[in-house]
């Protein structure tokens, strides 16, 4: 391949940046290596002619303004230029032409500007036309699958040869991520602010900021990379609002996954994503605080089958089922507070009447069983710790066909409407994206209260929180 050099010495880049508590000499330094290297690998090729552009910094948080920051090396190919007839991407007042990938650079204004650190960006842009793909991941800090997904996908991508455009966040949480922690540095939960407000709070802002110059218009589609949370860790597996159509068909094209429906709660980012027409799901892998070899791999399989769906790019690799399982899923809980010891382990299946685990009193010495309650599978589990009663420690899905599956989450959201409708209805957001499926637009519609808690709202005590408290097992 013509630039495989160039991509080790990128890979190994991004893979330091996301695995150490990076300063901000230490990413630029690392970008400029990356880029230079990709550089110096274009031109033994004889094949590419270069171009360095470098972009100030504005740290303004209005959506009226781009506040990004970019240093990313232009590559042009302009052997192929008389060929190329797909028109340029832009993205955070950056330009790139068909058949480059590029670096760019968002600055979410986190910080104040004399160390502020912009949050590396990449965009491969193909050269024939097609949809865009965005993925964003770490929007919690603590969650490391998400970064690896990323810079596997991105690098092994072939922007000469591929249709439409792939962008990829793969640390968007970077305040959060350098801590090792799931929040923000005043312990609120970005994934709660979403698509947030130019003069809110810190975590509305950084929401804004992402929401308005990278996804409201430059995403047809969106995956939001995630980890189960709060010790506790989930099988590769999809969050999507199968009552909207569009995010319904849209599940489907990422092979031999399972499915889970929830429409996601409010301040969630693919609930923002859906409710203004782009198909967004989620893609949860894993546990926090560790990268997983197995869960990134999941992942990164099903990721690469989107592409070859969405006739992005073909993959030489597909799951081995071809088509998605959807799962009706619950939680079994303990009944009494004391030390968790599973007997099931993820992935297993399991019968009503199985015992999963047990409860321990370490003082007294007596405990009791955590039974399955029906027949299924393991989607997501608690690692063994001390639990307090109803804790919930297994999440366990029963497979659905994908009919039903549909109809019960559309059966769902009219009962949600129907509760809701006293209250007043408030009209959401509607946009029109070029070459994506059109949208279930009821489904745009929220009223005023806040939605009851599903399966992937969290445990989530935040300072100064002025929502209601959202409780449930397994957070996006």
């Amino acid at each position: 391949m013509l630039f495989s050099k160039a991509r080790l010495i990128r890979h190994s880049g991004l893979l330091l940046a996301a695995l150490s508590l990076i300063s901000p000499p230490i990413i630029s330094a690392w970008a400029q290596e990356a880029d230079e290297a990709y550089v110096v690998s274009a031109a033994d090729a004889g094949a590419q002619q270069i171009e360095s552009t470098i972009s100030p910094s504005d740290n303004s948080v209005s959506p009226a303004e781009n506040n990004s920051t970019t240093d990313a090396i232009e590559v042009d190919n302009s052997a192929a230029e008389s060929d190329i007839t797909t028109p340029p991407f832009t993205l955070l007042n950056q330009t790139i032409q068909p058949g480059q990938f590029r670096t760019l650079y968002w600055s979410p204004g986190q910080s104040f500007a004399s160390i502020d650190t912009p949050v590396p960006v990449l965009v491969a842009h193909g050269k024939e036309a097609g949809p865009s793909v965005c993925l964003t991941a770490a929007v919690h800090g603590d969650e490391l699958n998400g970064i690896e997904m990323v810079r596997r996908l991105m690098y092994q991508l072939e922007p000469a040869n591929m249709n439409g455009t792939v962008i990829g966040v793969p640390i968007v949480n970077l305040d959060g991520f350098r801590r090792g922690s799931r929040y923000l540095a005043d312990r609120r939960d970005l994934n709660r602010h979403f698509p947030g407000t130019y003069n809110g709070s810190a975590a509305s802002r950084i929401a804004n900021s992402l929401f308005s110059n990278i996804i409201r218009d430059h995403c047809n589609f969106l995956v939001d990379l995630h980890t189960g949370s709060l010790k506790r860790t989930n099988l590769p597996q999809i969050r999507a609002d199968l009552s909207n159509e569009a995010v319904f068909e849209f599940s489907r094209h990422l092979g031999g996954i399972t499915v889970l429906h929830g429409r996601g709660g409010e301040g969630t980012l693919r609930r923002a994503a859906t409710d203004i027409g782009i198909p967004a799901i989620t893609l949860e892998s894993g546990g926090p605080n560790a990268l997983e070899e197995s869960a990134v791999d999941g992942g990164v399989k099903a990721l690469e089958t989107l592409l070859q769906n969405l006739d992005i790019q073909p993959t030489l690799r597909f799951w081995g089922t071809p088509q998605p399982v959807f799962y009706h899923s619950e939680w079994v809980r303990a009944d009494q507070g004391g030390i968790l010891m599973s007997e099931v382990t993820l992935g297993d299946k399991i019968k009503a009447g199985d015992i999963l685990g047990r409860v321990v009193d370490p003082v007294t010495n007596t405990g009791s069983d955590i039974v399955s309650p029906i027949d299924g599978k393991i989607l997501g589990m608690a690692f063994n710790q001390v639990v307090q009663t109803g804790f919930a420690a297994y999440h366990i899905g029963k497979a659905k066909t994908p009919e039903q599956a549909q109809e019960e989450a559309q059966e769902e959201a009219q009962d949600e409407a129907i509760q809701t409708q006293p209250q007043g209805k408030v009209q959401g957001n509607s946009q029109n994206i070029p070459s994506q499926p059109a949208t279930n637009e009821s489904d745009s519609s929220t009223g005023p209260m806040k939605s009851m808690p599903t399966a992937e709202d969290d445990i989530d005590f935040e300072a100064n929180n002025t929502t209601s408290e959202r409780s449930s097992e397994n957070a996006e």
